[in-house]
């Protein structure tokens, strides 16, 4: 397996694409801006994106899904009870003094059971409310891509639509903690970390 970053989007937040190197399949997680690095990639190592996969629905983890989604020829799939962030983009947005062109487009929406699948690698889906309501994280082959839920030592904000901090800490501290702690952690913004750090030093545990 093979993990490119790439950051986009007016918040810098991060995209993942994630490689089978066997089978060249891949999937894209996170899609935050129209990023070429991406697209070149893709074509100089011959490989077939499957999936572009949404953590969450806030505006800065979805702007780049319609140019993105016509250059790659990927699913978008969208955790369902963030639809109506995506839907109404542009009202979430201008709280960041931000406005967007056209809604993105998405094809399927998930809930955990889901398995997506690249080559013989397999990701399941965790729901992990608290940032919005639909926010997940997605799990396989000892690495966790944990959109706006888990940070480097902080966690995810809990003052926007469908925020809540009480299911934020339940998914941290009684769901994503419970994982191995050599799972490492790619969040949707700052660098990388382990669950084994988090569970030492994150700020989450203040609220025990």
């Amino acid at each position: 397996m093979l993990i490119n970053t790439y950051q986009a989007g007016p918040l810098d937040t991060n995209n993942y694409l994630v490689i089978d190197k066997h089978s060249k399949e891949a999937m894209l997680i996170d899609c935050s801006g129209y990023k070429p690095e991406i697209i070149q990639d893709v074509n100089s190592m011959g490989l077939n994106v499957k999936y572009i996969l949404i953590t969450h629905g806030h505006f800065d983890h979805v702007l780049g899904i319609n140019k993105m989604k016509e250059a790659l020829g990927a699913e978008v799939y969208v955790p369902t009870e963030d639809i109506i962030l995506i839907e109404n983009i542009n009202q979430f947005a201008k709280q960041f003094a931000q406005e967007v062109e056209s809604i993105p487009k998405y094809d399927k929406t998930y809930a955990p059971g889901i398995v997506f699948k690249i080559g013989n690698l397999e990701f399941n889906v965790i729901k992990t409310a608290g940032h919005t309501e639909g926010g997940a994280c997605i799990y396989g082959n000892g690495v966790l891509f944990s959109g706006d839920t888990l940070f480097c030592n902080s966690f995810g904000r809990t003052d926007l639509y469908s925020g809540n901090f009480q299911k934020l800490k339940h998914s941290i501290l009684n769901v994503l903690f419970y994982l191995p702690d050599e799972t490492k952690v790619y969040p949707g913004h700052d660098i990388a970390t382990t669950i084994g750090a988090e569970k030492a030093h994150n700020e989450i545990n203040k609220y025990r």
